[in-house]
C-alpha cells in the first residue's frame, strides 16, 4: 500500500494508523499548492479530489477520505484491534467519533487555513471548537481513550486535530483531560514512529 500525504495534515491520522497496525506500506508526501507529488506525478491524476489523504491498495485501487481509510486500515490487521468488529454497536460508536471530529473539530479549523477567512468566520468557529473539546474532555473523563482503555483509529484522529490547536492559537490548558490524552497518544511508540517520519518529532 502507499499513503499519500503531506506532513501534519489529516493524512497523519492514517500514517499513525499504518504504523499502529504493523502493515507494509510506503509513503509519498504531496505539495497540495501545487498538486505535485515528492515523484514529480500529477497529483490530480492520482487522486481527482485534490486533497490528502490517498491510499493506493495492494489491488491498485484507491482509497480517499480519512475515516474510511483509518477503518479500512484497521480491518486489515483485527489482533491490532484498532477498530472493534464491524457489525457491532461498538463499532457504530467509534463512526460516531470519526464523524464528530470530521464534522465538529476538524471541519472547524477550516477558517483558520483558509486564506480568505474573515474574522466573524474565524470567531464562530473558534466558540464551536471550544463547546466540542468541552464535549470531547467530559467524555474522556476516566478514560485513557476515546472508547475506553484501548487506543483506536478515531483516537489517531483526534490527536492529528489537536495537533492543529496551537498553531490556531487554541490554548488547551483549560481541558486537562484532553492534554493528559495528547501527551498520552503522543508517547506511543507507532505515532512517534510517524511523527518522525513526517518531520514533525
Amino acid at each position: 500500500m502507499k499513503l499519500y500525504y503531506k506532513p501534519g495534515a489529516c493524512s497523519l491520522a492514517s500514517h499513525i494508523a499504518l504504523e499502529e497496525a504493523g502493515l507494509p506500506y510506503q509513503t509519498e508526501a504531496v505539495d497540495l499548492k501545487t498538486k505535485v507529488t515528492a515523484s514529480g506525478q500529477d497529483y490530480w491524476q492520482i487522486n481527482p479530489k485534490g486533497y490528502v489523504p490517498a491510499l493506493r491498495l495492494d489491488s491498485g485501487e484507491l482509497l480517499t477520505e480519512g475515516p474510511a481509510i483509518l477503518q479500512y486500515v484497521a480491518d486489515q490487521a483485527p489482533a491490532a484491534a484498532l477498530a472493534p468488529a464491524a457489525g457491532t454497536v461498538a463499532r457504530y460508536q467509534l463512526q460516531a467519533w470519526l464523524t464528530f471530529i470530521g464534522t465538529e473539530l476538524h471541519r472547524s479549523c477550516t477558517a483558520f487555513f483558509h486564506p480568505q477567512a474573515g474574522d466573524d468566520w474565524k470567531a464562530i468557529a473558534r466558540a464551536t471548537l471550544e463547546r466540542r473539546l468541552s464535549y470531547v474532555d467530559g467524555e474522556l473523563q476516566g478514560r485513557a481513550y476515546l472508547t475506553g482503555d484501548g487506543f483506536t483509529v478515531a483516537d489517531a484522529y483526534l490527536f492529528t486535530v489537536l495537533s492543529w490547536m496551537k498553531p490556531i492559537g487554541m490554548d488547551l490548558s483549560g481541558w486537562p483531560r484532553i492534554v493528559a490524552f495528547q501527551a498520552r497518544v503522543a508517547a506511543r511508540p507507532a505515532v512517534q514512529a510517524a511523527l518522525k517520519a513526517e518531520g514533525l518529532a
